[in-house]
């Protein structure tokens, strides 16, 4: 379990594929205070540490995770955003996160707003599990946000200055795929009204 407040940037070292999975190395300032078998969230994807050296460490993505993700599409020295898992007793600051990546977005648009930017997104939802609401929850690469504004595939986010520097924000270009994670909340409630329904 997550919260979407992004503690650190991680830097892609090194990509090695094995038959259909992927072994990525990342670099990051908090290496030596992971252990083996240990999860945590990359760009809002759960993944769990195998291996460390020194000041980097491995995790392995299978076929589903790369093909559901945008993780398939990283490449050395990309830049990626990096949480541990949630402490019992840690505060709540964003919202429950699971590390499971719903589908991917595409960049539509950045606008500079002088002092924040709004960041567009389309996808097409599989399921009546991928919506938005405005001022909900939505989890983008691993970042919790809040919606502005919501409509059916698409919606936007606003991008204060501290989260547009300490993610992976700032390197977001319009074209660029971004991993979703909806409201977890929200998806048991539809779930409990098509139930209803039935």
């Amino acid at each position: 379990m997550f919260t979407g407040i992004i503690e650190t940037l991680g830097t892609l070292i090194d990509i090695q594929k094995e038959g259909s999975n992927m072994h990525l190395t990342f670099e990051s300032n908090f290496t030596d205070q992971l252990k083996i078998d240990q999860s945590l969230a990359h760009n809002g994807v759960c993944l769990t540490v195998v291996a460390i050296k020194d000041n980097t460490y491995t995790v392995t993505a299978i076929e589903e995770t790369i093909q559901k993700t945008n993780i398939g599409s990283l490449q050395k020295r990309d830049t990626i955003n990096l949480e541990r898992a949630l402490l019992a007793s840690q505060r709540l600051d964003g919202h429950f996160v699971q590390g499971h990546v719903d589908l991917v977005a595409k960049c539509v648009s950045i606008e500079n707003k002088d002092g924040s930017w709004i960041y567009r997104f389309e996808y097409t939802p599989s399921n009546e599990e991928h919506t938005t609401v405005q001022k909900g929850s939505i989890c983008i690469n691993g970042v919790s946000l809040t919606v502005v504004e919501s409509e059916y595939g698409k919606f936007s986010v606003a991008i204060i200055p501290y989260t547009y520097d300490n993610t992976n924000f700032h390197t977001l270009k319009i074209g660029d795929l971004v991993n979703l994670e909806f409201d977890i909340l929200g998806k048991y409630i539809i779930k409990m009204l098509k139930n209803r329904e039935q």
